[in-house]
């Protein structure tokens, strides 16, 4: 059975994609509830498998990341076997944020975070050596416009 989210789910969630490192209590409060309710609520949830995590953002270009790529990749290989080297050579690439699967005329999409160009040829670098790609596309990111990890509930 799934799980039904109601109205008091979703505000717990909207606060909680908003700062989770708040205290129970402001939870609690900024939804109308009490502490328990909204704990027990949070455990469901967590155990339904609908809150995955909690984790910590972190400002990339105050760290220094100051580039973002857009990797689109063709290619012509589509065995099991290269398709299972490729995910696990995108898995334990740091630099790789997100990585998806497309339909169209580009296999795949990835978003790279790395401090400058030089740190881009050597991840492309590094991602050509272990796979045989087809064909690679990088867009730099002039200006992120919006970001978020937040879903519209």
């Amino acid at each position: 059975m799934a799980f039904r989210l109601d109205d008091t789910d979703r505000k717990i969630l909207t606060e909680l994609q908003a700062d989770a490192s708040r205290s129970l209590d402001e939870i609690a409060r900024a939804v109308g509830s009490s502490k328990t309710p909204v704990w027990n609520r949070i455990k469901k949830m967590r155990d339904a498998g609908i809150i995955r995590q909690q984790t910590v953002l972190l400002d990339a270009e105050a760290l220094g990341f100051e580039a973002t790529f857009f990797v689109l990749i063709r290619t012509s290989e589509h065995e099991a076997e290269w398709q299972r080297k490729f995910l696990a050579t995108l898995r334990a690439r740091p630099e790789v944020q997100e990585a998806h699967r497309l339909a169209g005329d580009i296999d795949y999409i990835l978003k790279v975070r790395v401090k400058n160009a030089r740190a881009y040829d050597q991840f492309y670098q590094a991602l050509i050596s272990e796979v045989r790609i087809y064909n690679v596309t990088a867009l730099l990111s002039m200006e992120e416009i919006k970001s978020t990890l937040a879903l519209p509930l």
